[in-house]
């Protein structure tokens, strides 16, 4: 269950509530992950749901963390956003219903996705902490394949 309005203001940074729960944007290039390369998963800041692995991260030069798809499609919603005059596609986690960013088609092949996800919506798991935080199901897909 998403925590209330009064209890998330308590739990998240005023960005962090500004981006999850009111639509808001990061400064580009000023945020905790834009330039993260360590091994790991990205999970909602709210509720903790798994959301993107660092398997599929890459610059894109736009200065926010950018994936070539979710972790777990089920945990990801596309919604229209006709914000500022134009047309996009919102990504939002589906159990928290928190804002993650927008997704354009301008990424690299096969897909050409780019999720482009605000570093104030997410908490980032290093692979080595996955089984302690409870995310141990993800350990194995950083496992080095043996030739």
């Amino acid at each position: 269950m998403k925590p209330s309005k009064e209890d998330l203001k308590q739990k998240l940074t005023p960005l962090q509530f500004g981006v999850t729960q009111e639509n808001g944007t990061e400064p580009a290039f000023n945020n905790e992950y834009w330039d993260n390369k360590k091994e790991g998963i990205y999970v909602d800041i709210v509720s903790g749901e798994p959301l993107f692995s660092s398997l599929e991260k890459y610059d894109s030069g736009t200065g926010w963390p950018s994936f070539t798809r979710p972790l777990d499609p089920d945990n990801v919603i596309l919604r229209k956003d006709t914000s500022f005059f134009t047309m996009r596609t919102e990504v939002r986690s589906r159990h928290a219903d928190s804002h993650l960013g927008h997704l354009f088609d301008d990424g690299p092949p096969p897909s050409g996705n780019r999720y482009c996800v605000n570093s104030a919506s997410l908490r980032f798991i290093p692979k080595e902490k996955l089984e302690e935080e409870g995310y141990g199901k993800y350990t194995s897909l950083f496992k080095k394949k043996e030739s």
